[in-house]
């Protein structure tokens, strides 16, 4: 005899094979969020090193290179400054050593002649100051002078100063500029003088200078 399975019956597999759809139905599949990995990376120190208080180049290693000039000019001459060739108070003041290097540019068919000179000297920090206000002292003009002044120029390095001279020679007038000033424990005086002068190419050699004292 066969037992059929009445309206009134439920079997107890039937509700486990439902709930077993159910939970591997797709939509009803819930995803298990992973954590984020956290990692710290500790800070890199920094260690900044503090600028020396003096030149840490050679007088001849803070000298202009003729490309740093206008293409038209050359080198005259390059050449280390000699002892000897210091004046007592300046070596009373511990001058150390000293560098100058002169350029020039010619243009024979009009009889135009220009020379750039710059002279450094290096000194003990405590007396570059001294140097420099000597220098400054012989390089002003006599009082009823009409012909030398000083002329407004940017700041440069620690301390600056520029003048302006202008000489006759056979009823031809030669321009002088001139400006000095130091950096660190060093003296600088750049001098452009001729027939034809640029005061603006001296404010770029002398920053271009100033950079350089390192």
């Amino acid at each position: 005899m066969v037992y059929g399975m009445g309206h009134g019956s439920c079997s107890p597999v039937l509700p486990l094979i439902l709930c077993c759809l159910f939970i591997l139905s797709p939509g009803c599949i819930s995803e298990i969020a992973t954590p984020a990995v956290v990692r710290t990376v500790a800070p890199v120190a920094v260690i900044s090193t503090p600028e020396s208080p003096v030149a840490t180049l050679p007088a001849a290693g803070m000298a202009l290179q003729v490309t740093d000039l206008p293409s038209d000019y050359h080198l005259r001459d390059r050449t280390v400054t000699a002892y000897g060739g210091i004046g007592q108070i300046f070596r009373d003041l511990g001058w150390q050593q000293g560098y100058l290097v002169t350029f020039y540019r010619l243009d024979t068919d009009i009889g135009d002649m220009t020379s750039i000179i710059q002279e450094i000297d290096i000194y003990p920090l405590d007396s570059v100051k001294d140097a420099y206000s000597l220098k400054k002292e012989a390089l002003l003009p006599p009082d009823d002078s009409r012909t030398d002044y000083q002329v407004p120029f940017p700041r440069t390095g620690d301390r600056s100063i520029a003048w302006r001279e202008v000489r006759s020679y056979n009823n031809i007038p030669v321009v002088t500029y001139t400006v000095i000033f130091t950096k660190k424990n060093v003296y600088e005086r750049i001098s452009m003088t001729g027939t034809s002068t640029d005061y603006e190419v001296l404010k770029d050699l002398a920053m271009t200078a100033a950079a350089r004292i390192q």
